[in-house]
C-alpha cells in the first residue's frame, strides 16, 4: 500500500505530539486539507533550527495538501516568551518589512508558490491584526481566553520567573486568531510546529471550537540541537542560515558534512527526501562507508535548500579544499587590511572566532593555518595579500579577501 503523509512523517520521526491524532487521520481520510506553518521575522533568514517544522510543510505539500506560509509581521511586534528568559528586542517597521523580504525568499526555497491545485500561498498576520483597535480586540476575543489557561502555559511560567511583560503575555492571544482566521478565510484545519510552540498554537484550536464549534488540529515537530544538545537558533549563537548571503552553500553543507556521526540518521530522516527504507539500510555503517554517508546527507540537504547546482559546486569545493587544493569556491571574508595584522586580531576580525582568548588558544593548540602553512606562534603577524586561505582545524576553511 502507498503511505499517508502521516506514515511518512511517523518513520522519519517527525512527530512530537498531535493535538488529536484520531481526528486528523480522520479529516486527512476524506482529501485533502489545508495546513500552515508559521514564524516571525526576528531575522532575514531561517535557519537549520527552522527547517525541521518547515519540512514538514514541504511532505504535506508533496503528499498533495495545500500549504500556507505565515509570516508574523503582527506577532514580530509582540515577541514570543517561549524558550526564552528575556523579552525580544523591539524592531522597527523598516526592519521588519526587510526581514519579512528574507523569510518569504527562505521559505521559498522549500515549498512551491505556484498556481498548482496545492501550490502554496503566503500570508502576513499584520494584514489582519493591524485593523484592531485594542477596545476592538478585546471586546471580540477577550471572554475566548481565561488566565488560569493562560498561567498554565510552560511558555509562560519559564517567563514569569525573569519578568514577563503583558505584552508578551498577549503573544498567544495573537497565534491563536492567527489560526482562527485561517480556518475562516482559507479552510485551514491544521498548523504545525515546533515542540517550543506547542502551548501557543493548542490555544489557537481551542479559540477556534470556541467561535466555530468546529474541530481542528495541532501537530508538533522536536526541536533540532546541536552535538552539546542546545537548541540550533540565532539566539544561542549557533545559527546555519538559509539564505547565502548569510551562510554560503558550501557552509551549509559543511554543516551537514560535518553531523555527529550519532545524529547522522536522524538528520537524513528530517532534512532529506531520500526514502526511509534506504536510510535504515545505512544504520549499521561505520567507518569509511558512514563518513560517504556523511557527504550524501550533505549534498542531499543542500540540494533541498540551495539547488542542484550549488550542492555540486559545494562538494566539490570540499573535495577540491580536504585534498590540499585552493578552491576558488570557499567561503569568502572581505577585510578592509592595509597594513599587517597581529594573528590573533585577524583571526577575531574575519569572524573566525568571537574572543581574542579563543583564536589565541587555538593558535598556541596548532589549529590554525594561513596558506597551508600551521601557525603555532601567538604573535604571527599576517601580511596583506590577494586572498588568504585561513584553515581552523580540519574542517573549517575561509578565504579572506584584503583590500589594499
Amino acid at each position: 500500500m502507498q503511505k499517508d503523509v502521516l506514515q511518512e512523517l511517523e518513520q522519519r520521526g517527525f512527530i512530537n505530539q498531535c493535538s488529536n491524532m484520531d481526528g486528523l487521520k480522520q479529516a486527512l481520510a476524506k482529501g485533502k486539507i489545508t495546513v500552515y506553518w508559521g514564524t516571525d521575522p526576528t531575522a532575514d533568514s531561517l535557519h537549520v533550527g527552522h527547517v525541521a517544522s518547515l519540512m514538514l510543510l514541504r511532505w504535506f505539500q508533496k503528499y498533495g495538501h495545500k500549504p500556507i506560509a505565515l509570516v508574523g509581521g503582527a506577532t514580530a511586534r509582540i515577541g514570543d516568551p517561549s524558550g526564552r528568559d528575556k523579552g525580544r528586542p523591539m524592531m522597527t517597521d523598516e526592519q521588519i518589512a526587510i526581514n519579512s523580504a528574507g523569510l518569504k525568499k527562505s521559505i521559498s526555497k522549500f515549498i512551491n508558490f505556484d498556481d498548482s491545485k496545492n501550490g502554496a500561498i503566503m500570508v502576513d498576520n499584520y494584514d489582519w491584526m493591524k485593523d484592531y483597535s485594542h477596545l476592538d480586540f478585546l471586546a471580540k476575543y477577550g471572554t475566548d481566553f481565561t488566565v488560569p489557561r493562560m498561567l498554565s502555559m510552560e511558555s509562560v511560567k519559564k517567563r514569569l520567573e525573569t519578568g514577563m511583560t503583558f505584552l508578551e503575555f498577549n503573544y498567544m492571544t495573537f497565534q491563536a486568531v492567527d489560526f482562527l482566521t485561517l480556518y475562516k478565510e482559507h479552510n485551514c484545519i491544521l498548523q504545525l510546529c515546533g515542540a517550543d510552540q506547542w502551548g501557543n498554537s493548542v490555544m489557537g484550536v481551542e479559540l477556534v471550537r470556541k467561535e466555530s464549534g468546529k474541530e481542528v488540529f495541532v501537530l508538533s515537530t522536536n526541536l533540532i540541537t546541536d552535538s552539546n544538545g542546545n537548541k540550533i537558533g540565532k539566539s544561542a549563537g549557533n545559527a546555519v542560515w538559509v539564505n547565502e548571503d548569510k551562510t554560503s552553500p558550501y557552509e551549509y553543507y559543511q554543516y551537514f558534512r560535518n553531523t555527529p556521526d550519532d545524529l547522522v540518521i536522524t538528520f537524513l530522516k528530517i532534512f532529506t527526501e531520500i526514502p526511509v527504507e534506504e536510510i535504515e539500510k545505512m544504520s549499521s555503517l561505520q567507518g569509511a562507508e558512514l563518513n560517504d554517508v556523511k557527504k550524501r546527507l550533505a549534498f542531499a540537504a543542500t540540494e533541498i535548500a540551495h539547488g542542484t547546482k550549488a550542492a555540486q559546486e559545494a562538494e566539490a569545493t570540499a573535495a577540491s579544499l580536504f585534498s590540499g587544493g585552493n578552491a576558488v569556491d570557499a567561503p569568502s571574508f572581505d577585510l578592509d587590511m592595509r597594513e599587517p595584522m597581529p594573528i590573533i586580531d585577524f583571526l577575531v576580525a574575519v569572524k573566525l572566532f568571537d574572543s581574542k582568548s579563543e583564536a589565541r588558544r587555538m593558535v598556541e593548540q596548532g589549529g590554525i593555518q594561513i596558506d597551508g602553512q600551521k601557525i603555532t606562534d601567538k604573535d604571527y603577524v599576517v601580511k596583506p595579500a590577494e586572498s588568504i586561505m585561513v584553515q581552523r582545524g580540519k574542517k573549517i576553511f575561509l578565504k579572506v579577501n584584503t583590500k589594499k
